[in-house]
């Protein structure tokens, strides 16, 4: 199998700026764990693969490094990937632990457990230094909607058993537009219990009987924030819901590193102790995540037209009389480009309620950059919830 290793941090950083289809921020949500080591890698290790950040980290216990270990995630929509990647193939300094040497990437359009054919491949060596990028060599481009992640051997074997280390799998493409789903309802599992409600774009919720949470749906993905009512704890969460009907998620609280939940829908909401939601609605004091923006852009999409008709209505009904439009942004670029990008998208959403007939002396919009993050800029779920338009208002 061939392999290119870039060398050239302005090529990496212009690869960069593509959408990464294959991060649970943009819905990629793995499904099930096969190979060799089926029992020495875990659902974790999965999200950790496509989370985007591209730290090292082990995925498997000590193992025979010759063994197979398989991740397969859903992808909201059709997907045709023209480029896979891995950075920062970097060698832990230790005689029983070793990056992974072989990947292999294969795709479906049937399911997650058939239809696979090969998309790329490649052999990887140890990168001089950090911040470069392995190219892996693309053989189809055909659409598909499951991928499967193969990670086969180690680059540096120096024993019968080794902890085998992986840090991420960059898939950048064209991806088709998934329809909006529908969020609402009763939800419980492992790390989360939910109650919610959802109107268009907009929800609103209670979870783990004292958290109100609101937030916005992009497609397949919905984003929200929360705060308990009992201590102000906060908490952030990405989730879509899957083929199989489960609720899937990541979820982080206080600032902590995002992790794993799924909940299935249950049909009584009695016993999950929460209060029933108001229902969804934008205006003062919302956090807006479902106003999307064409990448590096201030070009608001198409499909987010209707969250900005919900926000004109809302700010209509509570008639404020000075409305502050803030623009955030995440961390990727510098800090002078973020303040200008998210002046310049607070300005887009300001004009477009003044289009609606808002009153133009009412409505003032500024930016603030990556200066007020609400999570992690280490990696896309963080960063996709750092993205935001929030609304303050002054009677």
């Amino acid at each position: 199998m061939l392999a290119l290793a870039l060398l050239s941090t302005a090529q990496a950083q212009d690869d960069a700026a593509r959408v990464d289809y294959l991060t649970f921020a943009q819905g990629a949500i793995p499904v099930s764990i096969g190979g060799d080591a089926t029992s020495r890698s875990n659902f974790e290790h999965a999200v950790r693969s496509t989370d985007g950040a591209t730290g090292g980290f082990v995925y498997t216990t000590l193992v025979d490094p010759t063994i197979d270990v398989e991740f397969v995630y859903e992808l909201p929509a059709l997907t045709t990937f023209d480029r896979f990647a891995i950075p920062n193939v970097l060698e832990t300094p230790s005689p029983s632990q070793t990056f992974v040497r072989r990947v292999e990437i294969m795709g479906s359009a049937q399911s997650a457990a058939t239809g696979f054919v090969r998309l790329a491949a490649g052999e990887l060596t140890t990168h001089a230094d950090s911040g470069q990028v392995t190219e892996l060599m693309v053989s189809s481009t055909q659409p598909v909607r499951w991928i499967k992640l193969a990670l086969t051997d180690g680059i540096d074997v120096q024993n019968e058993r080794m902890f085998l280390e992986f840090s991420e799998i960059i898939g950048n493409g064209v991806q088709e537009p998934a329809p909006l789903r529908q969020f609402g309802g009763s939800w419980r599992g492992r790390g989360v219990a939910m109650h919610l409600k959802q109107q268009g774009a907009i929800v609103s919720g209670c979870y783990d009987r004292t958290g109100d949470l609101e937030g916005t749906v992009s497609g397949a993905i919905l984003r929200a924030t929360g705060i308990d009512r009992d201590d102000g704890t906060s908490s952030a969460f990405v989730a879509v819901i899957g083929e199989d009907g489960l609720l899937r998620g990541v979820r982080s609280t206080n600032g902590a590193p995002f992790r794993l939940f799924d909940a299935e829908a249950i049909a009584d909401a009695t016993n999950l102790g929460c209060a029933e939601p108001t229902d969804p609605v934008l205006g003062c004091g919302s956090v807006i995540h479902g106003i999307r923006f064409d990448f590096d852009s201030a070009v608001i999409r198409p499909e987010s037209m209707s969250v900005v008709d919900a926000l004109f209505e809302g700010l209509q009904r509570e008639g404020t009389a000075s409305i502050t439009i803030e623009g955030h942004t995440s961390s990727e670029g510098s800090e002078t480009y973020n303040q200008d990008l998210s002046e310049r998208r607070a300005a887009a959403v300001r004009n477009e309620l003044i289009s609606r007939g808002a009153s133009v002396d009412s409505i003032v919009a500024v930016g603030v950059g990556e200066l007020r993050p609400i999570a992690s800029n280490d990696d896309e779920s963080g960063r996709s919830l750092n993205r935001r338009v929030e609304i303050h208002c002054v009677d």
